[in-house]
């Protein structure tokens, strides 16, 4: 593989990644929004300790984090939120049913790379999982922590 075809592949999974993020996160809000549970979108979000740039690399590049909790909302509702980017694992599960061609056995690196960084995307959160197992706590204090 040349230098040219591998710097082709960091960009395929970097614009992957930044695709699945974006999905990823508002696949949380959309059904915080089907909840009627009011939230808020954080993208690139700056800690006090570290610049922008420095926590985009080593820390989160996007938060969508539910506002005024009600005890009224559903704790289920909040778990279906957390647990949300599993959708997109949609196109994998077309892949092995059959319906889509595989792309790692099509011997295009570049879709192999987008597979990879999409599917890794749909990964909840360790904070995704805390809202999940925590539901009735978070709705208890109002406000999570972490949001999905």
């Amino acid at each position: 593989m040349n230098p040219i075809e591998f710097a082709g592949i960091g960009v395929v999974l970097f614009a992957a990644v930044v695709a699945g993020t974006v999905v990823h996160e508002l696949s949380h809000a959309a059904v915080l929004r089907a909840f009627a549970v009011p939230y808020e979108v954080e993208w690139l979000p700056a800690r006090s300790h570290a610049g922008t740039l420095r926590a985009s690399l080593v820390g989160g590049w996007a938060r969508v984090r539910p506002r005024r909790l009600s005890r009224d909302c559903p704790a289920w509702g909040l778990r279906v939120a957390a647990l949300a980017p599993f959708v997109m694992t949609m196109p994998l599960m077309l892949v092995l049913s059959g319906v889509l061609p595989d792309p790692a056995q099509a011997g295009n690196p570049y879709l192999t790379v987008a597979m990879i960084g999409w599917l890794a995307c749909a990964i909840p959160s360790p904070q995704d999982f805390s809202l999940f197992w925590y539901a009735e706590r978070a709705l208890v204090r109002g406000v999570p922590d972490d949001g999905p």
